[in-house]
């Protein structure tokens, strides 16, 4: 990764009053607004019934920076699984390839960011599962088996219908509680 890059990401992160977030994506920074309400609703909603299957010695976390050198990519999902003991660093990052999934709750003023960017971006970076849920259209997309860059596998669902989420956390996803936008 080029180290101008991750300081122009630090200074933009200093620079901009709270509630923004920023990531890097090759040579491009990528600043959103703080989420909704609703946003937020989503995703609680998504991880409760994440953590009754989570791998023992993973921590669910949020708004953490998954950086992928090789890549020049440093990326920050609404949630993601990561090893317990990758936490217990002082560093503001830790290395992408250790999540187990990327979810995000698609933002209604960049939805270009996740449908686009991420899903070009973590399978890159050796996230093995993306969990889109869009609730502007109602819908809720895995992505899965990442190779030559890409996911290979796709399954769409609209709200109400269950998702069936693969190993390390093999569970179907209750999507009847989502709220749309």
């Amino acid at each position: 990764m080029n180290p101008e890059h991750f300081k122009l990401l630090e200074e933009a992160r200093r620079a901009l009053p709270g509630g923004f977030k920023t990531e890097l994506s090759g040579d491009i920074i990528v600043m959103q607004a703080s989420p909704s309400a609703i946003h937020q609703l989503n995703l609680s909603k998504i991880r409760k019934q994440f953590d009754k299957h989570v791998p023992a010695g993973y921590i669910d976390t949020g708004n953490t920076d998954l950086i992928s050198p090789q890549t020049a990519k440093v990326r920050n999902p609404d949630l993601t699984y990561l090893p317990e003991d990758a936490m217990t660093t002082t560093e503001s990052s830790v290395p992408a390839e250790l999540a187990l999934i990327a979810v995000e709750i698609v933002s209604p003023s960049n939805p270009e960011n996740d449908w686009v960017g991420k899903l070009r971006d973590y399978p890159q970076m050796g996230i093995p599962l993306y969990l889109l849920i869009d609730a502007r259209q109602k819908t809720v997309t895995l992505f899965s088996e990442p190779a030559n860059n890409r996911y290979r596998i796709r399954e769409d669902a609209e709200f109400g219908e269950p998702v069936h989420l693969p190993p390390p956390f093999s569970f179907t996803l209750d999507t009847h509680t989502l709220h749309p936008y």
